[in-house]
């Protein structure tokens, strides 16, 4: 069963990213997928770039693809025209990869000011309607290409503001849903009261939504978090628990588990970012029973 069909299907579902390898030997990769088989129902691979190092984001997808995996393409459309997406999405077609999920570059969805969402309304249109041209067969030119590529794309959308969600923000979400978005993904979420406020905004789109969490070990790692991804993501509860813990990893499955309990009861699934944590995403899972 691919993604598409598991969000159709089950009540909850588990997607989880994983970091392309730098290098070329995916050992180490298949290792760690290897341990977490018929536990996903899709991982998704970034694009990463590290001090002008470009990981090979399709080839890593073809890689899953051929064990068996279901990829999902992580991409952004800022900086890209629509030749280029184009030309990465024929690319991803032809490694078999039906999935895509599509974020802004910086990571935010939804902007403060009419510029940024005017912006992502462009990455939106790009993206989806070169989509709808290759599903027909179709290039951006309107000349005929080799062979169709249909694909299945999630949109990264912003949870934090809770049920305070800008009008600018919700209308954003409603043109994403007349483009043919197939589900949402959160930005990270720990407070499962806000996050609940959020899902009673966005129930009505009638699109499945899947909420992003991360897997944080320590209180460094989430004071990190807090000063390069966005201020105060990680509540204050949760760092001085992390702090106080003698056994970090017990109190950090604890936090995910806590997490993860009341994400069953509200969105459709859930999708895990390990930040090289993969080898221990087992351990996560079978403590919340996934």
């Amino acid at each position: 069963m691919d993604l598409k069909e598991s969000l159709n299907k089950k009540s909850f579902v588990v997607t989880s990213e994983i970091q392309p390898p730098i290098e070329t030997d995916v050992k180490e990769l298949l290792n760690n997928i290897e341990r977490i088989r018929g536990r996903l129902d899709g991982v998704t691979v970034p694009e990463v770039e590290l001090e002008g190092i470009v990981t090979d984001t399709i080839g890593t997808c073809k890689v899953l693809k051929d064990n068996k995996f279901d990829p999902i393409l992580q991409t952004s459309c800022r900086e890209k025209n629509r030749l280029d997406i184009q030309s990465h999405l024929l690319n991803a077609s032809d490694k078999g990869v039906k999935n895509i999920l599509a974020f802004t570059a910086d990571y935010r969805i939804t902007g403060d000011s009419l510029q940024e969402m005017m912006f992502f309304h462009v990455d939106s249109s790009k993206l989806f309607s070169v989509v709808d041209n290759l599903k027909e067969g179709q290039n951006v030119a309107g000349k005929e290409v080799e062979k169709r590529a249909e694909f299945f794309v999630g949109s990264g959308i912003d949870a934090a503001a809770g049920k305070n969600i800008p009008d600018l923000a919700l209308k954003e979400m409603e043109e994403m849903v007349k483009l043919g978005t197939g589900y949402f993904l959160t930005t990270p979420v720990f407070d499962l009261d806000e996050f609940h406020k959020f899902m009673k905004r966005v129930q009505p789109f009638g699109i499945p939504v899947v909420a992003e969490v991360i897997l944080v070990r320590t209180a460094g790692m989430a004071h990190f978090i807090n000063s390069h991804i966005k201020r105060g993501l990680v509540p204050g509860n949760i760092i001085q628990k992390l702090a106080k813990a003698p056994e970090k990893e017990r109190a950090s499955i604890e936090i995910f588990t806590d997490i993860i309990k009341g994400l069953k009861d509200i969105c459709q699934g859930v999708h895990l970012i390990p930040i090289g944590f993969e080898d221990k995403i087992p351990k996560f899972l079978d403590a919340a029973k996934l």
